[in-house]
């Protein structure tokens, strides 16, 4: 069984899932927890993907790494490229 992962350090591992674009990241203050991210390209401030992470896939590595993981692919095959990456253990 893993630990459950705390909130800034899924942070730090989505922005560097998505590197070298940037990430910005938000929650709604009345919201249900649900963790919104869009990529930016760094250089034009214009983003280039989205994706929304539900509290009980970002507080389990496993769970976010498939979804880093999904979500760099479908960005890849629209022809964007990131960093290597690996989800850290």
């Amino acid at each position: 069984m893993t630990s459950p992962l705390r909130f800034n350090d899924a942070l730090l591992i989505t922005d560097r899932a998505f590197k070298p674009f940037q990430c910005v990241a938000w929650t709604l203050m009345e919201g249900n927890g649900e963790l919104s991210i869009t990529v930016v390209d760094g250089s034009e401030s214009r983003p280039v993907g989205h994706c929304k992470l539900p509290s009980s896939v970002y507080s389990d590595p496993v769970k976010l790494g498939q979804k880093l993981e999904q979500t760099r692919a479908d960005l890849t095959r629209q022809g964007i490229h990131f960093a290597p990456w690996h989800m850290p253990a």
